[in-house]
This record gives structure tokens, C-alpha cells and sequence, in this order.
């Protein structure tokens, strides 16, 4: 059996990729390891993040993608390759049609930088869908119905609103504030206060580990370790939940103004609908604790997490993807 669809979730912290009847077969970190010396690839995914902050000078580790865009086309475009290859062996008979997910707010050259990239990776046909219409297919929102509904995408580089009906979106948003401006903000604080500079890993952990979007009356703490600003010696210190609800407080406030923004322009009937049922939190920061009841206390409208919230938007690019004629509406761009 040859499988010739791959859908992927190009995203800024993870790449993931779907193939239809196999469901998602990779889940990793879009990072790529490079040998300067050499000029070549050594590590993609999980491996390469293992070595960010770790590399001596010949080696560089980075991300290719920058706030959901290619900020590095080669690199992006033999990562592609890398897992395109992965999913469907080096060997192959076909080569495959392959749908890539992007932020709203992508411009027209970015898309086609994606669509460029996909085809040199191997793909025979690329085609780019919006990462919220593809989380809402992917939580299994029926989008082609006469009624609104809300999606909140919260990836690493983004974080993209879009009230969607009838197949098509509406009104959208998108602010280059998710996941990454999290850790960085928790790690600025933490220099701020405790004096200590921490890498880009240590602030992830302790968000995905402690993190909370609302203060808690019994809070968490974690013991971190980072190099101490003053002497420039190892230290470890002590984080608490709360001072972590602090540190993210100023970009979640951002998401809030975006979501608040897209329903200000939202036709009444629409708006009336998206009361009733609700908004739909997809992608993994959307998994932060409690941030479902801040946005909901914020904006005043109910708001879930999608099941599956990260694996909405590379779900709903294989899905779209095996449906093409029922999607077309949806698609951007198929050259």
C-alpha cells in the first residue's frame, strides 16, 4: 500500500505530519542541527533540540521557522525532505501530494516560499490551508454549516482567531504572540528577579511543568537551575506557579485582545451563534493551565479545549486534504 497524501503542521515549536487510515506518525520539535565545517545536516526533530544551547561553535542548532513563517528556506526546505522521507520511506513509486498548514496573516510570498519548499522536499502538489480552518476540521468543528463558530489557534510563533461559516472564514486575526513569547517572557522574569539567566528549554519546562494562566491558591514550585548574573556561577533557585502567572501575564493579555478584536467585527447573527456554542481553544500552548477560564473571564464567552489540541490543525490537514473537492473553498493555494 502506497500512501500518497501527507498532511503537515509546520509549526514554529512542532512539526507534525498526518497520513490518512495511519493517523499522525510524527510528532517533533522543528529544529535542525547544522555542521558549519561541513555544510550539512546532522540532526532534525527531537535529536537537534537535544543539542540547542549545547553546540560547540562548529555546530549551529536553530529553528528555521520564525513566528509561523520560514525564516530559513534551505533549512526548512531539507527538513521537509527529512520528513517527508520518514513518513513514507526513502524508497517510493509516487511522489506524494502534501498539504502544509500556515498562520492567517501569511503573506502571498510566504505562502509561496511553503509551497516552493514542500515541492523541492519531493511533494508532486502542495497546497496551503489556514491553521484555523484546519484546527476546526481537525476538532471536528462542522465548518460548512450556516453557523458561526470560533477557533483560537495558540501555537508556538502564533496565535491565529478566525470566526469561520459556510466553509470559509469570516473574520480573522493573527498575533505573533504564543508559546515562544511565553518562555521568553518567563525567562526575562525570572532574570529580573532571581537574578539567574536561563535558556530557552529550562523556561518551556517550567511553563509546561508548573505554569498556570490564573493564580492558584495551592501553587506549585520547581526547582530550576540556571547561571547566576551577578558571579556567573551555576545556581538553583525556586519558581513558583504564581510567579510564572505574573511573567505571562502581558502576552496573554495580547491573545485576549486579538480574540476580543475579531468578535467586535463579527456580524450579530454570527456572534449570537458563537455565544451559544462557545469558543474552541486548539494547538498546544492552548493546553497551558487554566487559560481556558482566563480567556472565557476576559472576553466573557465560553471558551473549551479542543480534544486532541495539538494534533487539531495536522488532523484537519490530512483530512482536508483526502477531501480536496469538499475543502476547495478552504484551500489557498494549489500551484
Amino acid at each position: 500500500m502506497f500512501e500518497t497524501k501527507i498532511g503537515i503542521d509546520l509549526g514554529t515549536a512542532n512539526t507534525l505530519v498526518f497520513v490518512p487510515k495511519r493517523g499522525i506518525i510524527i510528532n517533533e520539535p522543528t529544529v535542525v542541527a547544522i555542521s558549519l565545517e561541513e555544510n550539512k545536516i546532522l540532526a532534525v526533530g527531537q535529536e537537534a533540540k537535544e543539542m540547542l544551547g549545547r553546540t560547540p561553535e562548529t555546530i549551529v542548532a536553530s529553528r528555521p521557522m520564525k513566528d509561523g513563517v520560514i525564516a530559513d528556506y534551505r533549512v526548512t526546505e531539507a527538513m521537509l525532505r527529512y520528513f517527508i522521507n520518514k513518513a513514507l520511506g526513502n524508497v517510493r513509486f509516487f511522489r506524494p501530494e502534501v498539504m502544509v498548514s500556515v498562520p492567517g496573516a501569511i503573506t502571498s510570498t510566504e505562502r509561496r516560499a511553503v509551497v516552493d519548499a514542500a515541492r523541492a522536499a519531493g511533494a508532486k502538489n502542495a497546497y496551503v490551508i489556514k491553521e484555523t480552518v484546519a484546527a476546526a476540521i481537525g476538532a471536528g468543528i462542522p465548518i460548512a454549516s450556516a453557523s458561526g463558530n470560533l477557533v483560537i489557534d495558540i501555537g508556538g510563533g502564533t496565535t491565529d482567531v478566525a470566526v469561520l461559516s459556510l466553509g470559509g472564514i469570516v473574520n480573522s486575526t493573527s498575533v505573533r504572540t504564543a508559546g515562544n513569547k511565553l518562555d521568553q517572557a518567563i525567562a526575562d522574569f525570572v532574570r529580573r528577579k532571581h537574578g539567574v539567566a536561563i535558556g530557552d528549554r529550562t523556561a518551556e519546562e517550567i511553563k509546561i511543568s508548573i505554569g498556570s494562566a490564573m493564580t492558584l491558591s495551592e501553587e506549585e514550585q520547581m526547582e530550576v537551575k540556571g547561571r547566576d548574573m551577578i558571579s556567573g556561577l551555576p545556581k538553583t533557585i525556586t519558581v513558583t506557579t504564581n510567579e510564572v502567572v505574573k511573567a505571562v501575564e502581558e502576552s496573554l493579555q495580547e491573545i485576549v485582545k486579538a480574540v476580543k478584536t475579531v468578535l467586535r467585527d463579527t456580524p450579530p447573527e454570527l456572534a449570537s451563534d458563537i455565544i451559544d456554542k462557545g469558543m474552541i481553544m486548539t494547538g498546544g500552548t492552548a493546553l497551558l493551565r487554566n487559560l481556558d477560564y482566563y480567556i472565557a473571564q476576559q472576553v466573557g464567552v465560553q471558551s473549551f479545549v479542543a480534544e486532541d489540541a495539538l494534533l487539531c490543525v495536522a488532523k484537519g490537514t490530512g483530512v482536508a486534504l483526502a477531501n480536496l473537492d469538499s475543502y476547495k473553498k478552504s484551500i489557498l493555494s494549489s500551484k
